[in-house]
């Protein structure tokens, strides 16, 4: 299967180079219909603007790829994202990995001049242009940042696609700290995909031509602010400029990718760290030692490092060479990392590229920094192991895909603002975390493939949410509060669960016996 659906025509990659003509768009014959709780979307394709990605997702849809899939990312009024077979029952261990799968492949980026307006089917990709597999997102708003650098290659055709798009895309979320998948993500599940002709829609809409980029006659660098994080500075000219999700704490702030040369993705990445008094020397040398292995190794060397003053700042900056082995064989990678104290914070930009091509795009990361500038004070959020799921609040995964979101969401309020304010809260949530993060991801599961289950699940559940609901009127402000709050509501629990019951049983038992 896995090479049937990776064998794709030498001739479709040839047309990547063929300029796009200005005749009219030819759409495919072909549908696709994606089935979810919300309703369908039916997506007309465009197979000459990304003739291999088109025939990519025909056949990922044809051998039931996407069939039991989620749209694990929701981003209202931008996108939802879906296509990723580690998000299917049994598939994944937690719903952390929600986002990190693909088809076994990767097929070239087909970036062509469709704008990303609403409704527009596009592939996902890494920080690589030709890292597209198998997860694709449909734009819920108009995105005009996306233009150019992803590959457009259909668009929802029916006014029922637009309003399933709407209720996916309103579904709540945890938010960037749960990289935005959905409290009630079973609304969002592609129960099956289908390929049909466009005879077989009835209500297909006459859309006309997709509106396309005008060729831009002259490059120039991009304007980029972030009052968020209180930067600004001017991107690259062409570069595409993201905030990819925070993973772990390595995960840079924000990324500025160029187009693949020779085998290599130019990047820029931008991470701001707490110091907590740290000197810069001090830092520098730290991670330098954070180094030293893959120095020892052979793998890794530092050509220079100077201390320097960038826009009256401080500033250290360090040259470092790498040899790494890639699947296209030895790569030879070029690093420049500029660490700018500020506000007892790091600010630290890292340019990116292979060695043979550094020197060219050089300036553009010198003009970065030329025009970085800090606006106000940044306050870092705090790092969260993937066991705190932004909540580890008792049976929140199990009620994923339920309708049971809005308890969910009292309780990840109730853990924040009461639990956590103690230091006993603390201990006994990182402590309940572990043991219930090893089997809800199973429970949840069994939630998807059977309704009876999942009922069972929300009828077994409502008392103890009925009881950690008293926390919502405790006034806490103790550590011996928190103690006695936390064993009434554990000893009212084991009265329901437990205590009763087994009363029951005993009458029961003495009644049959008499």
């Amino acid at each position: 299967m896995k090479l049937g659906i990776a064998v794709i025509p030498i001739l479709l990659i040839v047309l990547l180079a063929v300029p796009q003509a200005f005749a009219e768009t030819r759409i495919s014959d072909k549908v696709v219909v994606l089935h979810t709780p919300s309703g369908q979307m039916v997506i007309e394709l465009f197979p000459d603007d990304a003739p291999v990605t088109v025939e990519n997702f025909l056949n990922l849809t044809e051998h039931q790829f996407y069939d039991r899939t989620i749209f694990h990312r929701v981003i209202k009024d931008f996108m939802i994202q879906g296509g990723d077979p580690k998000t299917k029952p049994g598939a994944y261990k937690k719903v952390e990995e929600w986002g990190t799968g693909d088809a076994g492949y990767l097929i070239p980026g087909e970036f062509n001049n469709i704008m990303h307006k609403r409704g527009i089917v596009s592939m996902a990709r890494g920080l690589d242009p030709d890292s597209g597999s198998s997860q694709f997102f449909i734009v819920h708003k108009d995105s005009p940042h996306l233009d150019r650098n992803y590959a457009a290659f259909g668009r929802l055709a029916t006014n029922s696609s637009y309003v399933t798009l709407d209720k996916i895309a309103n579904l709540e979320t945890g938010g960037q700290a749960t990289n935005d998948i959905p409290l009630n993500w079973g609304q969002g599940e592609i129960l099956k995909a289908e390929v049909k002709q466009r005879s077989e829609i009835p209500d297909l809409l006459d859309l006309g031509e997709p509106e396309r980029v005008d060729t831009p006659s002259e490059q120039m660098p991009q304007k980029y602010s972030n009052e968020k994080l209180g930067i600004s500075f001017d991107a690259p000219a062409g570069w595409l400029v993201q905030e990819p999700p925070k993973r772990n704490s390595q995960t840079p702030d924000i990324v500025a990718v160029g187009s693949k040369i020779g085998g290599f993705t130019p990047a820029i990445s931008v991470s701001i760290i707490d110091a907590n008094g740290t000197s810069i020397t001090d830092y520098a040398e730290s991670i330098k030692k954070s180094l030293k292995p893959a120095i020892e190794a052979g793998t890794v060397k530092i050509i220079s490092e100077e201390s320097s003053t960038i826009n009256g700042n401080e500033a250290f900056i360090r040259y470092v060479d790498g040899n790494f082995d890639m699947d296209s064989g030895l790569i030879n990678v070029k690093f420049k990392e500029v660490v700018i104290k500020k506000d007892d914070k790091f600010y630290v930009l890292t340019y990116t590229n292979s060695e043979n091509d550094f020197a060219k795009s050089e300036p553009k990361f010198q003009a970065v920094i030329d025009t970085f500038q800090i606006s106000t004070s940044y306050t870092t959020p705090p790092t969260k192991t993937p066991d705190e799921k932004n909540g580890g609040c008792l049976i929140a995964t199990a009620a994923y895909g339920t309708e049971m979101s809005s308890q969910v969401q009292m309780l990840r309020e109730l853990r924040q603002n009461v639990l956590f304010s103690t230091g006993s809260g603390t201990a006994f949530m990182t402590a309940f975390n572990h043991i219930y993060y090893s089997f809800s991801p199973t429970i949840s599961d069994l939630e998807r493939q059977s309704p009876l289950f999942k009922e069972l699940v929300r009828i077994t559940i409502t008392p103890m949410l009925s009881t950690l609901s008293i926390l919502s009127y405790a006034d806490v402000h103790s550590e011996q509060q928190v103690m006695g709050y936390g064993i009434g509501i554990i000893l009212l629990n084991i009265l329901m669960y437990f205590a009763l019951p087994a009363m029951l049983l005993v009458k029961l038992r003495d009644h049959l016996r008499n």
